[in-house]
């Protein structure tokens, strides 16, 4: 369980960016303890004997096939520095800020069941008497 996405100073502040940062991570967490897969393939061992020692994997065609399968983050910016400016020099939490954004413009949630929305009043009412809110 995580607790607390998008949780600043101890619960106090919450922040949207930092939500959007805390499902990354949980993302790219949960890709690593899923597992990965032990075969000849993705050991590469015929790569290996094909491209033998001193020789140049990263143009071999399986490390082509295989490199996004082991992380694809969204927000991470894995440029070169030179790259990273040119394109705008944006931190992760800029980029978060922007998807941000983009979801509070665009998200239209699914609407909940009338079952679930009669439970949740019933919720509200009860409580709200038993608070001395409403008689």
């Amino acid at each position: 369980m995580i607790y607390g996405p998008g949780m600043l100073e101890s619960g106090i502040t919450f922040d949207f960016g930092q939500l959007v940062l805390d499902c990354e991570f949980a993302r790219m967490i949960k890709h690593t303890v899923m597992g990965m897969p032990v075969t000849d393939e993705t050991l590469a061992i015929d790569p290996i004997k094909e491209v033998g020692s001193g020789g140049d994997f990263l143009m071999h065609k399986h490390t082509f096939s295989h490199m996004r399968g082991q992380s694809s983050p969204e927000l991470i910016d894995r440029k070169m520095r030179g790259a990273w400016e040119k394109a705008g020099s944006t931190s992760a939490y800029d980029r978060a800020m922007e998807k941000v954004r983009f979801i509070l413009e665009t998200h239209t949630p699914d609407p909940l069941p009338d079952e679930v929305l009669e439970k949740i009043r019933a919720i509200v009412a009860d409580t709200e008497k038993e608070m001395g809110i409403i008689k």
